[in-house]
């Protein structure tokens, strides 16, 4: 089964891949952005998000073998390839799998290391979601705000519903086999990984999620490493300063 994806512009490849509980419209606008200078976008949904194919397994050497036969199946070669979160990590194991076909690695606000389980309230409330009584939005809104205070985070996570058929919402993701596989999310790159073309990490300064403890891990795995800081921005460094994240990209994707 291939990977679904929405394809924009024309040129050399450029894959984005998203984070958990998210999918490939999330990075739309940027996706945009970078078709317009002569890249060949491809926002990819990861399997058992978006409107890819669920599937029980779930971990990062399957989502890496996904994209591997994606790319065979588009012929893609010489590809930047950008991954936020468990999109980076799933852009990091390829990278180091099948290094003959990624020209430019950019990982988003996540480190080779092992991370553990913190999505307990979020699943908890997505599966408190009963839609057989919320029959709209704002009324699944508020009952995930019982779960998750952040409106950001809400909106975000509100984005995988859809109407199955008409006056019945679900949720685009795979959520029981989510919920069952979230340790994978974690998962540390395994020690022996290494990736060694150009490569640019791009963390929040509000984030936690790269400390400067993780610079000597990342050097171990990626020598040709830099790591690039995003003011005024958290975990989801690329929707709350998406001006200077996308400057970063492009910057990085334009050297030589």
């Amino acid at each position: 089964m291939l990977l679904h994806s929405n394809i924009l512009g024309e040129g050399k490849p450029f894959i984005i891949l998203h984070g958990f509980l998210g999918m490939s419209d999330n990075w739309k606008t940027l996706g945009t952005q970078f078709s317009e200078l002569g890249y060949q976008v491809h926002l990819v949904d990861q399997r058992n998000h978006g409107r890819s194919f669920h599937d029980d397994a779930f971990n990062y050497e399957v989502l890496a073998e996904d994209l591997k036969q994606y790319c065979d199946a588009h012929n893609l070669s010489n590809i930047v390839l950008l991954g936020h979160s468990m999109g980076g990590k799933t852009a990091m194991l390829f990278s180091t799998i099948y290094p003959e076909l990624v020209s430019k690695l950019i990982v988003a606000d996540i480190s080779p290391r092992f991370y553990p389980v913190h999505h307990d309230a979020i699943l908890e409330g997505l599966s408190a979601l009963n839609f057989d009584t919320i029959k709209s939005r704002t009324e699944a809104d508020k009952a995930l705000s019982r779960y998750v205070s952040d409106v950001g985070t809400r909106m975000f996570l509100l984005k995988n519903l859809y109407w199955i058929e008409k006056g019945k919402l679900a949720l685009r993701i795979n959520l029981e086999v989510l919920k069952q596989e979230v340790a994978e999310v974690g998962e540390s790159l395994p020690s022996y990984a290494r990736f060694e073309k150009d490569t640019v990490f791009l963390r929040g300064d509000r984030s936690e999620y790269i400390g400067v403890g993780d610079e000597a891990i990342i050097k171990n795995h990626f020598p040709k490493a830099d790591i690039t800081t995003i003011s005024n921005a958290g975990h989801w460094l690329h929707a709350e300063n998406p001006k200077d994240f996308s400057k970063a990209v492009i910057n990085f994707v334009n050297s030589n």
